[in-house]
């Protein structure tokens, strides 16, 4: 719950209401937080890591597949920023779903939402636990996974403040190696650089079977990879209720994706293939490292096995924070229990955050499961990956509904959604190709046929929370308290 309204509600009387009475969390993030947020949830560790397989199934297309994925997800991204800014009391996507759509599709919105971050949160700690066995060989894998949970649970504790600051440093230190790659490949392009797979230069992009070497089914492989390096991209919409002056910094976060997908996915994958032909990389092997080695960098595998750490890190991070932020907001419309709802002396949702980070000591467990965990969990994220284009879809709904039923807002909006419905409608017929791409792999079919699952057991557990009295009546003050808040911004527009 925001701990500040709009500035139109803000001029009429107070109110004092049983919303407004439940603990609140605080506006610390300031712009250079959101705005490192927002490069932070872009920028995977698919894309240090992943790159490889996708150059290698695509070919130099999977330039067009990162800009096409990112242009849609740019209209997901403008849509909730319109909608978050139309009142600021929603705290996040799970809150304007559930106003506009009923609370059915914020309890499926907010728990399916959290489900795709522990499940990515898992997949971190074995990543880096992996990362770490790689930088000193011979130590325990547990080790490293348990440092890593405590480290993210005391860097989140004290103040939203320090996860804003932990999450800018570790998002400079992606960015500052993605900078990094570009520069020395281009000073390897523009010297004629030499090595075994060629010389250096940007007709290695069309001179290897032009750009789409593997034809129309290469190039929608490339998406099935491609579509879980963005997911994420939506973590900006989680600190609504705790980014200061929401209505100037949340729309430069977002008004920036595009420039980060050309820049940092684009960019970078450009430099990749043209340093070396894309028919030398391999799936499961860093492009990354494989160019600063070729460039005579030596400590390149350390450092960028660093980097890999740090990116891991920062998506694990991210997890923890947005994970116990919305069971919070759950816990306080009555979709999760009470305990979850409340607050640190320091504002901070000390129980959610146990909660998170109890649930990624699984993936400590899971380490020692055998040697095909690896396949287990390239299943388990393609179900995550699923999963968040179901939240990227309840945000699209949720604009059209809002189109309709509130125009008066939308008319007053100074952030409005380019394309407004027509676009809306381009994103779902992208989401269905998609879907489609995913049905072409049997390990990503096996993921996709698995994934209702999920929803069922939410169905369920649906079925039996609607009938308390304790969440109807937690709900009903919930539409109440945004209902007068809306009231409020008409009597002062008036």
């Amino acid at each position: 719950m925001p701990d500040q309204q709009s500035p139109s509600a803000a001029k009429t009387a107070p109110r004092v209401s049983a919303r407004e009475q439940q603990p609140h969390l605080q506006r610390q993030l300031s712009n250079r937080h959101i705005q490192l947020i927002a490069i932070g949830g872009a920028i995977g560790t698919g894309l240090f890591m992943g790159s490889g397989k996708t150059i290698s199934v695509a070919g130099p297309s999977v330039i067009f597949v990162y800009m096409i994925i990112g242009f849609m997800l740019f209209f997901v991204m403008r849509a909730m920023g319109e909608l978050l800014l139309s009142n600021l009391n929603y705290k996040s996507f799970s809150d304007f779903s559930a106003d506009l759509l009923g609370p059915w599709a914020g309890f499926f919105t907010g728990w399916t939402y959290w489900f795709c971050w522990v499940v990515t949160g898992i997949a971190d700690v074995i990543a880096i636990s992996g990362y770490a066995s790689e930088l000193w060989p011979g130590i325990p894998l547990w080790i490293p996974g348990l440092g890593t949970i405590a480290i993210l649970l005391l860097l989140n504790l004290p103040t939203v403040k320090s996860f804003g600051e932990t999450e800018f440093w570790f998002a400079l230190v992606k960015i500052v190696a993605i900078v990094a790659l570009i520069v020395v490949g281009l000073v390897m392009i523009f010297t004629g650089f030499r090595s075994g797979a060629g010389t250096a230069g940007f007709a290695n992009l069309w001179s290897h079977g032009g750009f789409f070497p593997k034809e129309f089914m290469g190039f929608v492989a490339g998406f099935q990879i491609a579509v879980f390096a963005f997911v994420g991209i939506e973590l900006v919409g989680t600190t609504a209720a705790e980014a200061k002056d929401p209505e100037k910094n949340l729309p430069k976060a977002i008004n920036s994706i595009p420039v980060r997908v050309m820049l940092f996915y684009v960019g970078a994958l450009v430099i990749l293939m043209a340093v070396t032909p894309w028919t030398e990389f391999k799936a499961g092997h860093s492009p990354f490292i494989a160019m600063f080695s070729l460039a005579g960098l030596g400590i390149a595998a350390t450092v960028v096995n660093l980097v890999v750490l740090t990116s891991a890190m920062s998506s694990a991070n991210s997890g923890i924070y947005s994970t116990s932020r919305m069971v919070f907001g759950l816990a306080q419309e009555g979709d999760a229990p009470e305990v979850f709802g409340r607050l640190s002396s320091r504002k901070v949702p000390r129980n959610a955050l146990f909660l998170s980070c109890v649930l990624l000591l699984s993936g400590v467990v899971l380490l020692y499961a055998g040697k095909d965990i690896g396949k287990a969990f390239d299943m388990v994220t393609t179900v995550s990956a699923v999963c968040f284009m179901f939240v990227w879809t309840i945000i699209l709904v949720s604009y059209l509904v809002y189109r309709r039923r509130r125009p008066q807002l939308h008319a007053a909006s100074a952030y409005k959604m380019p394309g407004g419905t027509a676009m809306v409608w381009v994103v779902f017929a992208f989401f269905a190709f998609l879907i489609w791409a995913l049905t072409t792999q049997l390990d990503t079919l096996q993921a996709l046929l698995v994934t209702p699952l999920w929803f069922v057991v939410l169905g369920g557990a649906w079925l039996v929370l609607r009938r308390r009295p304790f969440h109807t009546a937690r709900y009903e003050a919930f539409k109440a308290e945004l209902a007068a808040d809306l009231a409020a911004a008409e009597d002062a527009r008036r």
